[in-house]
């Protein structure tokens, strides 16, 4: 079963080095207009697109991007599509709706919550493959590093096989001083339908997906490089460990 995860959610490079969080998309520079509004893009291509560490484009390069309209009070609207490739059941398109909230609660703590909808606009088999999948998210700032811990739990629904998914994952961020780099870490936990060793034909619903990476950004452009892995069986451009690279521009 192919499936996905916010980019701000999903682990293209732009996920590993923003909040992997929400959805976890790849944010853009934003302009605001007098009602408060903000709208924002980004665009992206990626050598694998890798969710939770899986690959869903079959380990070939993929097309991404989105559009968010967030307001001053912290409330926030978004699109983001990938390519992929998921036979006649999934198609070649991957389409994210999602919404919420996001703020500082305290100083250096950041909430966000929200819910995401995926859809496979694309799929040939007239199927119900279209799931939906809360998520919450709490950043932490100290110094020129972050950290976030967030939780996604796709809740039973009959795309899903009847069965519900649970997804818990750190993400860790720093930016070298007086320098365009940034590192980033991340570590995923899956309990459900959509666990690396199940979607690799076993019956483990559970699994560990892990990444490390680098980026640099000059302007509205950054650059990366990730390694990403999974627990279970490796089948080559599914769960293979891989080498993922991207540019992304953000506007």
């Amino acid at each position: 079963m192919l499936t996905s995860f916010h980019g701000k959610f999903a682990v293209s490079f732009a996920a590993l080095v923003t909040s992997l969080a929400v959805p976890s998309l790849a944010q853009a520079q934003d302009a605001a207009d007098d009602s408060g509004l903000t709208v924002s893009a980004n665009v992206a291509l990626t050598t694998d697109y890798r969710f939770r560490g899986v690959s869903l484009s079959a380990g070939d390069p993929a097309i991404q991007g989105g559009v968010d309209v967030a307001h001053e009070s912290g409330f926030y609207v978004g699109t983001w599509a990938s390519s992929i490739d998921g036979g006649d059941t999934y198609g070649e398109m991957e389409f994210d709706i999602y919404g919420g909230w996001s703020g500082d609660v305290a100083e250096g703590v950041a909430l966000d919550v929200g819910i995401l909808y995926y859809l496979y606009p694309t799929e040939e088999l007239g199927l119900d493959t279209d799931y939906w999948e809360p998520y919450a998210s709490v950043g932490f700032n100290v110094g020129g590093a972050e950290a976030t811990l967030g939780a996604a739990y796709a809740f039973e629904q009959d795309s899903l096989g009847g069965d519900d998914n649970l997804y818990i994952y750190t993400d860790l961020g720093y930016s070298l001083p007086s320098t365009p780099v940034s590192l980033s870490a991340h570590l995923g936990y899956t309990d459900g339908v959509l666990a690396p060793p199940f979607l690799a034909g076993y019956t483990d619903e559970t699994g560990l997906d892990w990444s490390i990476g680098a980026s640099v950004s000059q302007g509205i452009l950054e650059v990366g490089v990730a390694y990403v892995g999974v627990e279970g069986p490796s089948i080559e451009g599914l769960t293979d460990d891989a080498i993922v690279g991207t540019i992304s521009a953000s506007f």
